[in-house]
């Protein structure tokens, strides 16, 4: 691993260790205690993506050096393929760890996240885009790039996506975020542009946001009224027969 991707790895981790003392920054300057998080992890991944941004400039500059690089063409339809990619593997992952090892589905990690975003909505920024911007470069392009370059993609997607799990920090559901990494890892391989997993990252990740910040509450809504429809129907079915 070159000099430039260990900057970048340190400079991933002290943007995630910098809560600590920011917390208490933002406490001092009279920040609400609810928005804290957010409001630094948006101060701390926006900075800490421009730095990494700034240590790939020769990457960026030498990307059409790439042998067999997919053509932007073929780069747009696997992004499509990826989204539905990544949920699928995530859904067969669930699958798995409710009927195998008995693991009930939902995520105390996404649903902390959620809260975060509720008490200071613009913590959505991180969630859907820096975040998945910053975690595709570290673990796709530094992390498992670098294991690819000594071991097959196997292994090196295992490793690495098994680390990208682990950084969540959501030990319960470990199986379904390397079932994620994986699939990313798969995308950056087959077309060679790390722009694939990036996007597909990003929109995975604003979908869930739309679906359980966003609209949550309007979903709900329709929900409740599908169930009364469906409750008046059989009513009215009961009554006929």
């Amino acid at each position: 691993m070159n000099k430039r991707y260990w900057w970048i790895l340190i400079t991933y981790v002290l943007a995630q260790l910098s809560i600590i003392p920011g917390q208490f920054l933002l406490h001092w300057l009279g920040v609400d205690t609810d928005q804290i998080l957010g409001m630094w992890s948006i101060i701390s991944f926006t900075l800490g993506l421009l730095v990494i941004l700034l240590l790939l400039r020769k990457d960026m500059n030498e990307r059409h050096l790439v042998r067999d690089r997919s053509s932007r063409g073929e780069a747009f339809r696997w992004i499509i393929i990826g989204v539905f990619m990544v949920f699928a593997a995530q859904y067969a992952a669930a699958l798995i760890e409710m009927y195998v090892f008995g693991i009930e589905p939902g995520s105390e990690n996404t649903a902390q996240i959620v809260e975060y975003a509720k008490a200071f909505p613009a913590f959505l920024i991180v969630v859907s885009i820096i975040g998945p911007i910053l975690e595709e470069i570290v673990f796709r392009l530094v992390i498992f790039g670098s294991l690819y370059k000594r071991f097959n993609f196997w292994i090196a997607g295992i490793l690495s996506s098994l680390i990208f799990a682990a950084v969540h920090m959501d030990f319960t559901h470990l199986l379904i975020y390397t079932a994620m990494g994986f699939a990313f890892a798969y995308l950056y391989v087959r077309t060679k542009r790390i722009i694939v997993p990036i996007i597909a990252h990003v929109s995975i990740n604003l979908f869930v946001s739309l679906v359980q910040v966003i609209f949550a509450d309007r979903i709900a809504e329709w929900l409740e009224q599908l169930e009364e429809i469906q409750q008046q129907t059989s009513l009215i079915i009961g009554g006929l027969l």
